[in-house]
């Protein structure tokens, strides 16, 4: 027979191997990594979000420029292990991101004591990724794959004309430009044909093309880029369906009639936006 400090050493050590493997936490349920990073060893993920369509702005140069990129979206929360002794320090998990990143033949745009933002380019396509690294070992990963949203809701003439005939004025759906342009995308000509649509119907309606934008970058820019927008959407019912400008006008307003807050993503992408006036 065993000695009985023997026996009760055994049960200790079971007691500790137990408690420290009841002490390793598991992933959030759901969440995974994503493909373009392992995880730093002894780490579990806290939590995570994942969206089809969602915006970011990642830190591009001093006093906060940032870059606004939309598209397929991540976040991931990262903890260490209770049992990870010694944690790794912002640097060092800044520096193993880093690392990675140029392997992949990426490049870091933006560095700074706790905050990183990458960019690669994988098959064509623009991945952004901001890094932030905390002092107790934590960090977080938000990934954005550049693509433009797959519009569900677009421009329906007849609701253009309801509207219109309710409110004396109506958002147009399904109208894109690229940040800072006043091209208009090929995606919206569905949108396009839905107002010169709605203007055939009815040969004497007179309407003002009104552009909006958010609040990012100075009024007199913004002014320009609504104006400019504006005129564009005018010159595409025209040169494309053979509207007569007569009954067209354009008009900016820049930031001036916002429809929601500023100080959200979600609100700005409302005040972006391209209005139908009706003038008589």
């Amino acid at each position: 027979m065993k000695p009985l400090s023997t026996v009760w050493m055994g049960a200790l050590m079971l007691l500790v191997l137990a408690g420290a493997a009841a002490g390793q936490q598991n992933d959030a349920q759901g969440c995974k990594d994503h493909p373009l990073f392992t995880r730093m060893p002894g780490y579990w993920i806290h939590s995570c979000v994942e969206r089809q369509f969602d915006a970011f702005d990642f830190i591009v140069g001093p006093n906060k420029k940032v870059s606004h990129v939309e598209g397929q979206f991540w976040k991931i929360n990262y903890y260490p292990q209770h049992s990870l002794n010694p944690k790794p320090s912002e640097l060092q998990i800044q520096r193993n991101f880093q690392n990675a990143v140029q392997k992949q033949g990426g490049k870091v745009v933006w560095t700074e004591k706790g905050r990183d933002t990458y960019l690669l380019v994988k098959d064509g396509v623009e991945v952004w990724v901001n890094l932030g690294a905390e002092f107790t070992g934590k960090y977080f990963l938000t990934i954005v794959q550049k693509q433009a949203m797959v519009q569900d809701i677009v421009a329906d003439a007849a609701a253009l004309a309801q509207g219109l005939a309710a409110d004396g004025h109506m958002a147009v759906e399904g109208i894109y430009f690229d940040t800072g342009k006043a091209v208009i995308k090929p995606e919206s000509a569905q949108a396009i044909g839905e107002i010169a649509g709605l203007l055939k119907s009815d040969p004497a309606l007179k309407v003002f093309v009104v552009g909006h934008t958010d609040n990012v970058s100075t009024v007199e820019v913004n002014l320009k880029l609504s104006q400019d927008r504006a005129q564009a959407v005018l010159q595409a019912l025209v040169s494309q369906h053979g509207i007569d400008p007569a009954r067209l006008r354009a008009h900016g307003c820049g930031p001036f009639a916002p429809v929601a807050t500023n100080a959200t993503e979600a609100g700005r992408a409302k005040n972006r936006r391209v209005e139908l006036v009706k003038q008589n």
